[in-house]
This record gives structure tokens, C-alpha cells and sequence, in this order.
């Protein structure tokens, strides 16, 4: 079960790194934009099916974590973009808070790196850095 999460946690990252890339193609075509707004609920799904494979797999509690921080910082992103939609996408007050979208993926992105080096670690490593992070 701990390859499944890791393996979940690769598929998540990957996820991540794809999102970025329809994005940035979306900005010069609106339809690049649906595999972007597609990806947003499996990046989102991905990492409630992980919580649920690291019970019984007996991942660490920090790593259940950090793919709890994930599910909630996708449900931000979606806050973002709908009070940005809401304060009006083509003024300067609606951009500056869609900016937010941006800086919240890389928060994302950067949790999920946290992730998969975390769950690649050996299991003895883990111990060591632990055992290292208490004294």
C-alpha cells in the first residue's frame, strides 16, 4: 500500500506540473482551459484517495497531512476563482485577487514535491529524520 501512495503522489505531482502547463496555454486559447478545469477535480480527488490508502498502509501522520493541505489549498483555489469572477475577471481588483490563483498552485506544487520526497524516502531514513528532528 505505501507504493500505491507513493505512486499517487507522483500521479499528483504530475497532475500539478500539467495544470500549470493548460494554464499558461490557455492564456492564448479558451479552449485550453477545459483539460485545466478538468485536472482541478482530479487534483483534488488524487489526494482524498491517498488519505484513504495511508490509513491502512500506515503512512505518517505528516505526510496524511500534508495530502489533506492539498485537497484544501485545490477547494482555495476554486474560492479564488470565484471571488475573482465576482469582483469582475477584466477589472484590476478581479486580476489582482486571480493573481492569488498563481501564487496558491506554486504553494501546491511545492507540497506535492514535499510529498513524493517524503513517501521515496526509505523507511529507515524516515526514522533517522525523525529520531535527528527531536533533539
Amino acid at each position: 500500500m505505501r507504493k500505491v501512495f507513493t505512486g499517487l503522489a507522483v500521479l499528483l505531482l504530475l497532475v500539478i506540473v500539467a495544470e500549470f502547463f493548460f494554464a499558461a496555454a490557455g492564456a492564448f486559447s479558451a479552449d485550453s482551459y477545459r483539460p485545466h478545469h478538468l485536472l482541478g477535480y482530479v487534483s483534488f480527488l488524487l489526494p482524498i484517495a491517498m488519505i484513504i490508502v495511508a490509513v491502512p498502509a500506515r503512512i505518517p501522520g505528516r505526510l496524511i497531512g500534508l495530502a489533506a493541505l492539498v485537497a484544501g489549498l485545490v477547494s482555495v483555489q476554486v474560492l479564488i476563482a470565484v471571488l475573482a469572477a465576482g469582483i469582475g475577471d477584466g477589472t484590476t481588483a478581479g486580476s489582482l485577487v486571480f493573481g492569488l490563483h498563481a501564487v496558491n498552485a506554486l504553494v501546491i506544487l511545492a507540497v506535492a514535491g514535499l510529498i513524493v520526497e517524503r513517501s521515496l524516502r526509505p523507511a529507515g531514513a524516515r526514522q533517522a529524520h525523525l529520531a535527528e528532528a527531536s533533539h
